[in-house]
This record gives C-alpha cells, structure tokens and sequence, in this order.
C-alpha cells in the first residue's frame, strides 16, 4: 500500500477513535445528569423546584432529569429551591401529550390534588407501563393567583437509548470496510506492478 493509500487509512482511523470516544459521553447525557453536573431545576413561575428521576428495579440509584429512559416504576422527586413554596398548595398531573388539553381527565395518567408540603418535597411515583410522548403539569397557588410549569417528556422512546448498540455496529461496519478498503487497494497496487500478467 502507497503513502496515500495509508493516509486514507489512517484519516478513517482516526475518525473511527473520534465517535467510539464520543460515544459514551452521548449515551451517558440522556438519561444519567447527576445533581453535581446538571442543577435540573423546573421553574413555575417565579418560584423553582429541582427535578430528579429515579427507576429503582431498573438503574438502582442512577439520576436522571430529562426523558425518562425506560418503562417501569418510575419517582420523580420536586425539592423546593425557594422556601416559600412550602407555603403554598403543590398540583401535579402527568398526561398523555396527545395535541389537545381540552379534556385533561381523558389524557391523565397521575394526578396529585393540590397540597402544601411543609418539608419542601414532592415525590411522584408512577409504573410506566407503556412508551410514548407525555407532558408534566405543576401548579402552584399564592396570593397572587396560579402559576403552572409544563414540561414534554417521552418514556422508553429515545434513540439515545440505543447509542451503544449501535456504535458497536458502526465499528463493525466501519472495521469491515477498512479490511476490505485495504485488500482492494493491495491487489489493484499488485496488478499494476511491472511484470504481473
């Protein structure tokens, strides 16, 4: 193989490292934001609650703060960031995110009636049992009147779920092709050497 085909090689190579290096990092960003990297903080209108998700049976104590990465029983726990919010009435509903909110009770998975939590902590527990596109709604009441967050997520349907997998396939694939780049090039180099038939 000639200088220029080695460098071509190489290039592949190199690029190859770069997406298995890059690979865990993009696995690891859906569903595993640890409190000391992410501050998962949800705001209802002037007031802010951290966000973390917890599947005990299928991750153990693993966090998370984004889409929910897999079916099954599911906490979320809501920790008041103002203090104030233990003074105020606390409503939680998860529905099914399905376009139209005009009938909440036909959509609602869960729904917690308002409730003032004194030690500043909500805790949701919920068994998944199905993947799809969902929305959270928090409310909370004060003198001033309702402020209510929403916040999309999906259950069990992220690609990002299946980034290992399909870096391993990538290698595979890559790995094969740099095998077959090579031979090719060896035997087209060998045939036009002076003195091959």
């Amino acid at each position: 193989m000639n200088a220029i085909g080695w460098n071509r090689v190489v290039r592949f190579g190199i690029v190859l490292a770069g997406l298995l290096v890059a690979a865990p990092s993009v696995a690891d960003a859906h569903g595993g934001v640890s409190m000391e990297q992410d501050m998962c903080k949800l705001r209802i209108g002037p007031y802010a609650m951290h966000f973390t998700g917890y599947q005990p049976e299928a991750t153990g104590t693993k966090e998370f703060c984004e889409d929910i990465p897999q079916l099954g029983d599911t906490i979320v726990a809501l920790d008041a960031i103002d203090p104030q919010l233990r003074e105020h009435p606390v409503e939680v509903r998860i529905i099914r995110d399905t376009g139209d909110e005009h009938d909440l009770e036909a959509i609602t998975v869960l729904h917690m009636q308002p409730k003032v939590y004194p030690n500043g902590s909500v805790t949701i527990q919920h068994d998944f049992k199905k993947p799809g596109k969902f929305v959270g709604l928090v409310t909370i009441s004060d003198a001033n009147g309702k402020y209510v967050s929403r916040f999309p997520f999906s259950v069990a349907r992220s690609w990002k779920v299946y980034t290992p997998y399909l870096m391993g396939l990538l290698v595979v694939l890559a790995g094969g092709a740099l095998y077959w780049y090579s031979l090719n090039f060896s035997q087209r180099t060998s045939a036009r050497r002076p003195g091959k038939a």
